[in-house]
């Protein structure tokens, strides 16, 4: 099985996999609002040079998926997280993190901050076991709080990042 980090522009065809699942995710979790969280920004959020959007791509099919935006000059905001449903618990979303951690840094952002909601405990569990530190008292009950914010201080790159696509 060939896998490869790709990035891609929000309207690629191969990010529709990530968006359909993501946006039937937070729906399904959260009601209606979970539909305005995925157009609560432009594509051009993800785009370089203040953003990316990465696909895991298997054997060419997106497998599993994230982006990042830029939040203030020194940090980026990790967004749209994702792992296929086919493909869940195999470590993915932390390939996924690794890779926006290393392009983030390779970008001259020092620190990735990012949000989770209440009622997504898998991907809390993820960021805790990934080294994020939370920012919120992780003693309470999450559906007490509205977002889930941690945060993550980068490495000097080490490695070049993922190449930009030549189209």
């Amino acid at each position: 099985m060939s896998a490869e980090f790709l990035r891609v522009a929000i309207d690629d065809p191969l990010a529709e996999p990530l968006l359909r699942e993501l946006t039937h995710e937070y729906v399904t979790r959260y009601g209606p609002e979970g539909r305005q969280e995925m157009t609560r920004y432009p594509g051009e959020a993800f785009a370089e040079p203040h953003g990316v959007l990465l696909l895991l791509l298997e054997d060419g099919e997106p497998v599993a998926g994230g982006a990042y935006k830029r939040y203030d000059e020194h940090t980026a905001e990790a967004k749209r997280v994702w792992t296929h449903s086919a493909h869940r618990r195999r470590g993915l979303a932390r390939q996924v993190l690794a890779e926006l951690e290393r392009t983030a840094a390779a970008a001259g952002y020092t620190r990735l901050y990012l949000t989770t909601g209440p009622r997504q405990p898998e991907a809390r569990g993820l960021y805790l076991a990934a080294g994020y530190t939370p920012l919120f008292d992780v003693s309470a009950d999450p559906l007490t709080i509205d977002l889930l914010p941690f945060e993550k201080r980068l490495p000097e790159p080490l490695s070049s990042p993922v190449p930009a696509p030549t189209s």
